[in-house]
Order: structure tokens, then C-alpha cells, then sequence
């Protein structure tokens, strides 16, 4: 959809794990598994549709095996999906480390006992350990059953909601799936990709260069 400079491909990569913290997720290894969903999707070859998997759970563990196999480069990946990503190897390594993890998951528990005033509100925190496969449930289990289509894809994704304020964007599965270069995932007037207006102005501010077509 765009590109970027050497300088923010490293600013936000550390502001990817920044904000990703426990749920960090290897980009080389995150492209892949996108570009294989897109590829195959809802087919048996797809590394996270509903319809081939007993539940919402199996489905992310199924996913999350393969994904360790990427990022440990157990598998030979088809070539088209080898390209075009970002890869900081040593930064990787570190990033998506069970010592990084188990790190992020002591600032949050402090985070919590600092601020927290209700027991309760401790129940919360699996929901911060997990926000990435939480994210990752949430899409591709909904945007592949519940909805509606805008586009005969040959597959069963959905639009799962018109204002996608919870999933940023996300849930516009159908859209994404026929125009997957497109930066806006809202096509029809009535749908709102609240991400979009911040990459459009990242787009003026030249901090992104949005690819011809592709907005």
C-alpha cells in the first residue's frame, strides 16, 4: 500500500513492539502468514479460517504453530510470499524473546497494582497478555463468518460491521479481500475505516508515500 524511508521503517518497528509489547509478532513472519491467508483463503491451506477449524481456539493454535515455524524458518515458504518486507534480525531476536514477553507482563501487572483500585479490575489483564491473538481471533473468526459482502470473492469473508471503530479498520474483511493494495478498507459511503484518515495524513506529512492506486 506505501512505502517508507530507513529512518521510519526503524521508528516504527520499535513502535511496533512498543505498543505490541507481549503480543509482539515478527513482521517478516507476520507478512507471510497475511500473504498466505489472502492466497488460500478459506481454503485448508489457510493458516487461520474459521471454516477449518473446530473453534476460535484450535483455529489461533493452529496459527500460532505456524508461525513459529516461520520465525524459526522451519518450513520452506513459496517464493512469492519471500519479499518486500522489513527484517531486523538482532531486534527480532530480542523482540519476540519469552524474556521480552515475560518483561512486558511485569510492567503490566505493576501498571495494575499502581493504578488499579477495584480486585476486579485485575481480571483484565490475560486480555493485555493476549491482545495480539486476541486482535487476531477477533478478525479473522468474524470477518469470515458474520457480516455482509460487497464482493463475490470466492471465499467467505465479510464486512462484519460499517463503522469498524473496535477492530480500526479490520473487520472490513470482504472489502480488504477483493482490493488487498487498497489503503481505505471502507469502499461503500456508508463504511468508515477510522485508520485510513491517519495513514492519509501520514501520507501528506511524508512520512509514508501511499503507492499510485492504492488509496
Amino acid at each position: 500500500m506505501f512505502i517508507m524511508n530507513k529512518f521510519w521503517e526503524s521508528f516504527f518497528y520499535i513502535m511496533t513492539y512498543v505498543t505490541q509489547g507481549s503480543s509482539y509478532l515478527s513482521p517478516r513472519a507476520y507478512a507471510i502468514l497475511h500473504r498466505m491467508h489472502h492466497a488460500y483463503s478459506d481454503t485448508d491451506k489457510d493458516p487461520h479460517s474459521p471454516h477449518h477449524t473446530k473453534n476460535v481456539f484450535t483455529m489461533m493454535w493452529e496459527t500460532k504453530n505456524i508461525y513459529n515455524d516461520l520465525v524459526e524458518k522451519r518450513v520452506k515458504v513459496d517464493e512469492r510470499f519471500e519479499r518486500n518486507y522489513p527484517e531486523w534480525v538482532k531486534f527480532e531476536k530480542f523482540a519476540d524473546s519469552g524474556f521480552s514477553r515475560l518483561g512486558w507482563a511485569g510492567v503490566y501487572i505493576a501498571f495494575y497494582l499502581i493504578f488499579a483500585t477495584q480486585w476486579w479490575m485485575f481480571l483484565f489483564l490475560p486480555i493485555h497478555f493476549l491482545m495480539g491473538p486476541i486482535q487476531g481471533a477477533v478478525v479473522n473468526w468474524s470477518g469470515h463468518k458474520y457480516g455482509y459482502s460487497n464482493f463475490d470473492n470466492h471465499d467467505k469473508s465479510k464486512n462484519s460491521l460499517i463503522f469498524d471503530m473496535l477492530m480500526l479498520g479490520e473487520l472490513f474483511q470482504n472489502n480488504h479481500h477483493k482490493l488487498p493494495l487498497r489503503a481505505n478498507f471502507a469502499v461503500k459511503w456508508f463504511e468508515f475505516d477510522p485508520t485510513y484518515p491517519v495513514i492519509w495524513v501520514m501520507n501528506k506529512l511524508t512520512i509514508i508515500r501511499l503507492m499510485p492506486a492504492r488509496i
